[in-house]
């Protein structure tokens, strides 16, 4: 029986703090971080997930890099027997939702921006985003003659070679690989350091010169020379029915608006494409997955314009599968797909933002599941409620558990966001440990399950209308219950806050 119901335990790993290394890359909370190791241990988690700041470990300089302080956590999270997700994260920290730290990336590519300031994702208003390089210098050799799929494949390639004794031991599971603001893939359409607030339906951002190139040909190609990018689509703030792209019969439903739409979709999936198969790459043959994040953009969902997912580069429509794409394309790398607000309720959002978490997670659940995909789960906002713990196990295991083997769907994994005194403290330390024991389905801690095979060299590159049949038809997402039948008992009081923040 034991080991039928091994076939329900769903891992849990914890988001170590973003200031574990510090911003001058050194790190000095040794006895901190290794105290909080071992009370994760004894709550019977698998793992942790840590941000490998690009701006941190090449800082200095073109290929100077400076991995040591990254050995010392390592070697910490290898004593206490813990399994390692790391993310490679070419992004900055600091300017999103609970940012406390600010890493932005590494100088001298910044300094390149200087004289080029179009390396950086720019709104209409020419307002430059410097979180994250634009995914038009993809191939582009302006940085110290690299481009920037380059730059990213060298910093990865180095990260193999210098954390050979993690990869080989197992203590490194999987490898994140950072394709956007906040690590996720998506355009940085929704900037709090801009003034947006939610839920502003965000900006398309693609008005840096060489996106704007890439996008004339595009349109002369297709014969209309004469299109522009979009002048009609608001700003940060506006609500979908104040612009005429997002509103009623807008732009977004012309030949024109369906054009763009397209191509500024497609550009995202091709940008993970290309990293990706470097990453792919640069693990061959170690026993890791790789993984990438989507952000869980519920606002506006309700809406037949989805206008928050699409400025974000998710060309999802009440009839177009904009998640089913993303996951196609990774079917090509054998990798995973790391989704967020797992923990949300639609019940505790506001009704003006026409939020629905729940059915989002649901349609991009069943997306990764239907193309054969490993796909694993964060929360959005720290809790400590049972309210929330009980939303990510029925998420985990939308049907429940099967007693007889495995489920009909599980999550791979789940990452809680994150490690803080906080959590490890009384009734909140208690609770969490309750939720991992049900996650593992009740039957304790056990490193044994869901090995990771050698990564396998990616698949020959799928045609882009390969790619968009998973589009169309939009399918019904798999059937999810509406509680999770292993609950944690509630002993806090969560009160009647209601939380409408983004991811």
């Amino acid at each position: 029986m034991a080991g039928n119901m091994l076939a329900n335990y769903v891992q849990v790993y914890v988001m170590l703090p973003l200031d574990v290394v510090s911003v001058d890359n050194k790190f000095e909370k040794g006895d901190e971080t290794r105290a909080q190791l071992k009370k994760l241990t004894e709550a019977g988690v698998d793992g942790v997930m840590i941000d490998v700041w690009w701006g941190l470990v090449e800082g200095k300089g073109p290929k100077a890099y400076d991995w040591s302080a990254y050995k010392q956590v390592f070697d910490l999270v290898h004593e206490a027997g813990l399994k390692l997700q790391a993310i490679m994260s070419f992004h900055q920290c600091g300017g999103n939702v609970v940012d406390i730290v600010n890493i932005p990336i590494p100088q001298w590519v910044r300094d390149v921006g200087a004289t080029d300031p179009d390396i950086f994702y720019t709104n209409r208003g020419g307002t430059r985003n410097i979180e994250y390089l634009t995914l038009g210098v993809d191939d582009h050799p302006l940085f110290h003659g690299r481009t920037a799929v380059q730059m990213y494949a060298d910093y990865m390639a180095s990260f193999r070679e210098n954390m050979k004794k993690f990869l080989d031991a197992g203590t490194i599971v999987d490898i994140e690989v950072g394709l956007g603001p906040a690590g996720e893939m998506r355009y940085p359409s929704y900037p709090q350091s801009q003034g947006w607030v939610f839920p502003g339906v965000g900006e398309f951002i693609c008005y840096d010169k060489y996106l704007e190139a890439d996008f004339k040909e595009a349109a002369a190609k297709a014969g209309h020379p004469e299109w522009e990018l979009p002048d009609d689509a608001g700003e940060y703030n506006d609500t979908p029915e104040k612009t005429q792209f997002f509103k009623d019969n807008g732009t977004y439903l012309t030949e024109k608006g369906k054009f763009f739409l397209s191509w500024y979709s497609n550009k995202l999936i091709k940008h993970g494409d290309k990293v990706l198969d470097e990453a792919n790459k640069v693990f061959l043959g170690c026993r890791v997955q790789l993984a990438i994040k989507i952000s869980g953009i519920h606002w506006w969902y309700r809406v037949p314009n989805h206008a928050a997912e699409l400025t974000a580069g998710y060309y999802n429509l009440d009839d177009r599968d904009g998640y089913r794409t993303i996951a196609r394309m990774l079917t090509r790398h054998h990798a995973s797909m790391n989704f967020t607000c797992a923990e949300m309720r639609d019940s505790e959002q506001s009704e003006e933002a026409k939020s629905a978490p729940e059915e989002l997670v649901q349609q991009v659940l069943s997306a990764g599941w239907r193309e054969g995909l490993h796909v694993a789960c964060e929360n959005a906002l720290g809790r400590y409620d049972a309210t929330a713990y009980n939303t990510i196990l029925r998420n985990a295991r939308p049907k429940g558990i099967n007693k007889n083997g495995p489920p009909e769907h599980k999550l791979f994994g789940f990452t809680y966001l994150r490690l803080s005194n906080e959590l490890l403290e009384g009734q909140n330390y208690a609770t969490f440990q309750t939720f991992v024991e049900k996650m593992h389905a009740n039957l304790g801690h056990d490193p044994s399950v869901d090995l990771v095979a050698p990564l396998e060299r990616s698949k020959p590159e799928m045609p882009i209308e390969m790619i968009l049949k998973a589009a169309q038809p939009k399918l019904e997402p798999f059937p999810f219950d509406k509680n999770t039948d292993l609950p944690v008992k509630d002993h806090t009081d969560v009160g009647d806050e209601v939380l409408v923040a983004p991811v």
